[in-house]
């Protein structure tokens, strides 16, 4: 039998995941990402997104964010009329993250065809895809619950396990079967979360596979404890509010903006910081939010212990403010005094938080908090690296904020907790594990401390190469 495994994006890099296992002349697709970045690359890497299309059979997806399921819709746009397998809360962000690209491409393709016009030039680029392309790769999902083997092919059967990573988010484990009634089974981590994460249950440990495709993006670094998150988090707000100044958030909208508003209901409980305004000013983030109230299947027994049989909202307390509109967002900049701002884009790249930081970013009394990952070339890395000029719509502002970086949110497991959760598996059995979705310095880290564990083979996965899997 041929089993074969090669990737069309995340590897050597932690965006745009497309993943492919081939099983004789069957080829199933393993996420279809948006790559970010550089805009003219992101462009043309997306743009290739569907290259591979009308060989799929199935896709999977194991998780809602962008950078795995962004370019989804393109598949049925090309011809691709398989099932999109996935879980229900998987599919129901996914939904909103992939409507909401359809909206940002329309308009930012309306506003270059008219600032084309205006200097007479032709302008022919469409978007990558419309909200009906949504629809269609929407109507091809098919939920899986966690744990409950289907079979998608005469000779495969696919499983979903809890990868605690976001609400739905999943390990695919796929048994496969040979011409001799041998089972092989290979995983795929899709991005494996951490133990004791808000919210959402810990990483669920899979049966033991023959190979392990794993995420590496923190191969190189470890986090900070996960339970320090509420502390750290107490101590930047108490103490930019003592200075009168605002802490501005860059979160993405799925998972860590809510993580962040369940961390802030607990703080403002127990009185650990000061009375004073938070507002999320993210739509996503709002019908993100929504999303997550009615997934409570997918909480841990702390949240659901806490929230849950005292019937309280674990989304929803007097301090917290939800933007909306554009004019919710615009009145947001003439609060004065102390606040808490969350909004979008994570990596601050897009969406209504560059508004707030072109306000923030040149005042010492405010407070900068970076909570999750920020791809190279973003502006979020640039503030992450207290570059001390930032370039934010077509100006140079002076970074005079404070700027202050929380590790233990990162929904991404770290290398320890990688190789505690592969030497937890039968290293015996398990013949190979293939590095993806991570930089070649976390790579080749995280490549020597799995050997060094004890498991037989590590690779990293090149663009320009297929592994066979046996």
């Amino acid at each position: 039998m041929r089993l074969e495994l090669f990737s069309e994006g995340a590897a050597g890099e932690v965006t745009g995941s497309r993943h492919f296992l081939q099983i004789d002349d069957t080829i199933l697709q393993i996420d279809c990402g948006a790559f970010q970045g550089r805009r003219k690359e992101a462009e043309q890497k997306n743009r290739a997104a569907a290259e591979q299309v009308r060989s799929v059979a199935a896709v999977i997806l194991t998780h809602a964010h962008y950078d795995h399921c962004g370019m989804l819709p393109l598949l049925p746009k090309h011809g691709f009329d398989g099932n999109i397998y996935t879980t229900a809360a998987s599919r129901d962000l996914a939904a909103l993250i992939m409507a909401d690209s359809a909206r940002i491409q329309a308009r930012d393709i309306q506003f270059l065809r008219k600032d084309a016009a205006r200097a007479g030039r032709e302008f022919e680029d469409e978007p990558l895809y419309d909200e009906q392309d949504v629809l269609k790769a929407l109507n091809q999902m098919v939920s899986i619950s966690y744990e409950r083997p289907l079979p998608i092919t005469p000779k495969v059967a696919l499983s979903f396990y809890d990868a605690g990573h976001i609400l739905g988010s999943s390990l695919a484990v796929f048994d496969i079967t040979d011409d001799t009634d041998t089972k092989i089974t290979v995983a795929f981590s899709g991005d494996l979360g951490r133990k004791d994460k808000s919210i959402i249950r810990d990483p669920v440990q899979i049966p033991d596979p023959d190979y392990l495709i794993m995420e590496s993006t923190y191969g190189d670094r470890l986090h900070q404890d996960a339970h320090d998150a509420l502390e750290l988090l107490a101590q930047v707000v108490s103490s930019t509010a003592a200075k009168g100044g605002k802490v501005i958030i860059p979160a993405f909208a799925v998972e860590r903006t809510q993580e962040l508003i369940y961390m802030l209901h607990l703080l403002s409980d127990t009185k650990r910081i000061p009375d004073i305004p938070i507002y999320v000013d993210s739509p996503m983030a709002v019908n993100a939010t929504s999303i997550f109230r009615v997934h409570p299947e997918c909480y841990d027994q702390e949240t659901h212990d806490a929230f849950i049989l005292h019937h309280k909202n674990p989304f929803g307390f007097n301090n917290l403010h939800y933007a909306v509109t554009s004019q919710e967002s615009k009145a947001i900049n003439d609060v004065r005094g102390p606040a808490v701002i969350i909004s979008s884009d994570g990596m601050c790249e897009a969406g209504r938080i560059r508004h707030h930081l072109i306000r923030t970013v040149e005042h010492p009394e405010n407070t900068i908090l970076i909570v999750g990952y920020m791809a190279a070339h973003t502006l979020g890395r640039r503030i992450k690296e207290r570059t001390p000029q930032l370039h934010i719509f077509n100006r140079i502002y002076d970074l005079r904020a404070r700027v202050e970086s929380i590790d233990a949110f990162s929904a991404h497991a770290d290398y320890r907790e990688i190789d505690e959760y592969v030497r937890a598996l039968d290293l015996k059995k398990l013949k190979a594990v293939y590095l993806v979705h991570g930089e070649q310095p976390a790579q080749e880290h995280l490549r020597d401390v799995l050997l060094s564990s004890g498991v037989r083979e590590v690779q990293i996965v090149r663009y320009d190469r297929r592994y066979a899997l046996q």
